[in-house]
């Protein structure tokens, strides 16, 4: 729409305030890539209350489990650009620093705490929060740990608080927690729990370490899994190979800060620069000249380019089919086992990447969401119907947005039903059959060795 000011003359002849009326335009063109705004919607920076659809059901409904599956908060950066200084970001976490939170020194407080937690192999000898005056490589920043505080807070006001889904009683064996074997992921994990169940007792803690971040658990061997995400690489570079103007961004860059141009893009920048940009650091310089934000926008756009075309050309779609099905085999099951009254493991917490998030968004068929930000979250809810018991439904949220109707397998169903929700079976089925209809297969087994029609 396009705001047209309109300056009406009153009878005494003066002119009014100007005022504003909406006309639209029927025949605008969609919106072109904002790099910059689509960068900025990727930090996530906690400003304002979140505002999220979780929680929401007829009054008749009853909330029975919720599985969270979140990528870690804001962190420090994995690669560094040769030759320039790294970004001078302090991890120590300052509650009178911004981003804070009201509970953030408590939170503090409490990880001091937390020998008597249960931590499987190698997590017991992790950080329970950052401490680093200069951020180490792929470090949780106070930012980070600030969004899944906000997290945290803003479940336990629908789930606890409303829903009563875990109550003050509540056991070791209500909650499932699972997280990657890096401190990030665990650090993140921590700091939703800490606001979603405040001053939890530790020795109900039990954290369990996934050592593969698409969580495939014990059913990892997929060959045919490994061939999609070769030729997924392979079209990405086919795609970068063909835009020229970032060519040319890279070229200017790596003369800027005196390396071969393969050596730049090796170096992937963008991890670097989206770390200045989300914390409003100025981009590097050296004699030669600086990194400018015309640089940035041409690297994020191309990104931004790539999320769309992969989405088309189905290479990824296959690969995270067969990424994902360990892990929404496991949700399934578990959702099933309570839906027929099993009163354990009522929430499940699973803290990973966006190469987690990621496959199983596209797996799910929700095309249309973004590319998983810092701090993202994606929520199963089960829920039971109060006036037929036996019956069981689901919702899905991304970011507190309701996606239940953008999935594959519940997109008809939308069409022909007045509940807001989905039947699980829905969900059932499309992990343990549909899944691996395109592969000409009917289990998980003959899908990984098999190639798809």
């Amino acid at each position: 729409v396009h705001l047209i000011p309109v300056n009406p003359v009153r009878e005494d002849g003066l002119n009014p305030k100007s005022r504003k009326r909406i006309m639209p335009d029927l025949l605008t063109e969609p919106p072109a890539i904002d790099p910059v705004y689509e960068a900025r919607v990727y930090c996530n920076i906690p400003t304002i209350a979140e505002r999220s659809m979780e929680g929401h059901a007829p009054h008749y409904f009853k909330l029975v489990s919720v599985q969270v599956l979140i990528r870690h908060g804001d962190r420090y950066p994995l690669y560094a650009i040769p030759k320039t200084k790294r970004p001078d970001i302090d991890c120590m976490l300052v509650p009178s620093r911004k981003p804070s939170h009201p509970q953030l020194e408590a939170f503090i407080k409490h990880m001091s705490k937390g020998s008597a937690a249960q931590m499987d192999g190698s997590l017991s000898s992790l950080p329970r929060y950052p401490s680093h005056s200069l951020c180490e490589m792929g470090e949780l920043t106070q930012t980070g740990v600030v969004q899944h505080l906000r997290n945290g807070q803003l479940l336990r006001e629908i789930y606890i608080n409303k829903h009563k889904l875990l109550l003050g009683d509540w056991t070791a064996k209500q909650l499932y927690l699972e997280t990657t074997g890096k401190s990030r992921t665990l650090q993140s994990a921590l700091a939703l729990l800490y606001t979603f169940l405040p001053d939890f007792d530790w020795k109900k803690i039990n954290m369990r370490h996934q050592w593969s971040t698409i969580f495939c658990s014990g059913s990892c061997d997929c060959p045919m899994r490994n061939h999609y995400l070769e030729e997924e690489q392979r079209r990405q570079y086919s795609l970068r190979v063909k835009n020229n103007d970032l060519e040319k961004i890279y070229v200017d860059m790596a003369k800027i800060v005196g390396i071969p141009t393969r050596q730049l893009r090796a170096s992937n920048p963008i991890d670097s620069l989206l770390c200045y940009f989300c914390h409003n650091v100025t981009f590097p310089c050296t004699k030669t000249g600086c990194i400018s934000m015309e640089h940035f926008k041409v690297i994020k756009r191309h990104q931004l380019e790539d999320e769309r075309e992969r989405q088309e050309k189905k290479l990824y779609f296959l690969y995270a089919l067969l990424a994902t099905h360990p892990f929404l085999n496991q949700t399934v099951n578990r959702l099933q086992q309570i839906a027929e009254g099993k009163k354990e493991e009522v929430f499940v917490l699973y803290s990973a990447h966006d190469v987690t998030l990621s496959p199983v968004l596209s797996a799910l068929g929700i095309t249309e969401a973004r590319f998983p930000r810092f701090a993202a979250r994606l929520v199963f809810e089960l829920w039971q119907d109060g006036k037929r018991p036996k019956e069981h439904f689901i919702r899905i949220l991304y970011n507190g947005a309701d996606v239940t109707f953008q999935t594959s397998f519940c997109k008809d169903h939308y069409k022909r039903s007045n509940k807001p929700m989905c039947p699980l079976e829905k969900l059932v089925h499309f992990v343990k059959r549909d899944m691996f209809l395109i592969f000409n297969s009917t289990s998980y087994y003959d899908a990984c060795r098999r190639r798809a029609l």
